[in-house]
């Protein structure tokens, strides 16, 4: 495996299990809050990231190269209101797209096609994570500080939190 792109890869390994821990940090706040659809949401996303990253992981070992297990900084804890949490999900959401797409400009220019090709499954996904994530926090923007509309919008999210399920 050519080392700029394990480096890179163990990055991406990094950024993934940050994702899990910052929406496992979201899921408690939605929890401790009352919102139990939003945190089932973000249980099955945290769960997601954590696929995520062991993915990279065996396919970093797989190719010749090092997997290193990083260590993590605390994740963000509190949130002052759903429209924040979810400005924050699609600002991690961008973030590890931008990451991603670094890796992939990389493989590129290091001739490394079957990383690239590795990565392609990573760049659907953030394209699926990133629509979703601008699509609640659009739903949110409309509902602004209607109650009702909060109740409801948490109640809806089940459907999302069960799909997200499905994928892991």
């Amino acid at each position: 495996m050519i080392k700029e792109i394990e480096n890179l890869l163990n990055d991406q390994v990094r950024y993934e299990a940050n994702a899990s821990m910052h929406y496992l940090a979201m899921a408690s706040w939605a929890d401790v809050n009352g919102y139990n659809g939003v945190s089932e949401f973000f249980y099955a996303n945290s769960e997601e990231e954590r696929v995520h990253m062991t993915k990279l992981v065996k396919f970093i070992n797989e190719r010749g190269g090092n997997a290193i297990i990083p260590a993590l900084d605390a994740p963000k804890t509190d949130f002052k209101s759903l429209n924040d949490l979810f400005e924050d999900f699609l600002s991690s959401e961008v973030y590890v797209t931008e990451k991603i797409n670094g890796v992939i400009f990389e493989c590129l220019n290091h001739k490394d096609y079957n990383t690239h090709n590795f990565m392609q499954w990573y760049v659907s996904e953030q394209l699926e994570e990133e629509a979703q994530a601008r699509t609640m926090l659009d739903k949110l923007n409309i509902i602004g500080d209607d109650k009702t509309g909060h109740y409801m919008f948490d109640r809806d999210i089940m459907t999302f939190a069960k799909a997200s399920e499905g994928k892991v």
